[in-house]
């Protein structure tokens, strides 16, 4: 998969693949650079280690790789453990190195997520969002998520409550 991304009026290709085990200290990067109090659980990212793949392995990530470099991922996976909710796939994890921001590189993750959430025969992506996060809710909104659900105070952040959203596009 290959997607257009443009940085100040330039354009580069990106390259959208599955990521592979060597992918693993370049996500770590990411992860631990691209989280705050407003899009992520500091405490989480305490408890990482030195591994990205602890939680999930490589089968599960889509990657943005620009010129050669990994500059972003998405986490997908089914949503449900049980044939019921079969169709349902769940974006478990979205980010994109600070330097690679505003870019598109999460729009192509985007994008990719759902060619792949087609190919599997699923009819709907969820994810979960932190009200407090704007920017990642815009982006959401213009790739066709809607809010089905707010948890309102659902977690203290940094000593302040945060409405946890859940938003999903049905394909």
């Amino acid at each position: 998969m290959t997607s257009r991304l443009g940085d100040d009026g330039e354009m580069s290709e990106a390259k959208i693949r599955w990521a592979e085990a060597t992918d693993d200290a370049a996500l770590l990067e990411i992860e631990l650079t691209s989280w705050d109090g407003l899009s992520g659980f500091p405490s989480y990212l305490e408890k990482m280690g030195d591994t990205f793949f602890g939680r999930s392995g490589p089968e599960a990530h889509l990657v943005a790789e620009d010129d050669g470099v990994v500059v972003g991922y998405l986490r997908l996976e089914d949503k449900y453990p049980f044939p019921e909710g079969a169709g349902v796939l769940a974006i478990n994890g979205l980010a994109v190195a600070p330097a690679a921001r505003g870019r598109g590189v999460a729009g192509a993750l985007l994008t990719a997520a759902s060619e792949e959430a087609r190919s599997r025969g699923a009819r709907k992506l969820s994810l979960h969002v932190f009200g407090s996060n704007t920017a990642a809710r815009r982006l959401y909104e213009r790739h066709g998520y809607v809010v089905e659900a707010t948890h309102t105070d659902e977690f203290v952040v940094e000593g302040k409550p945060v409405d946890d959203l859940v938003l999903a596009r049905i394909l």
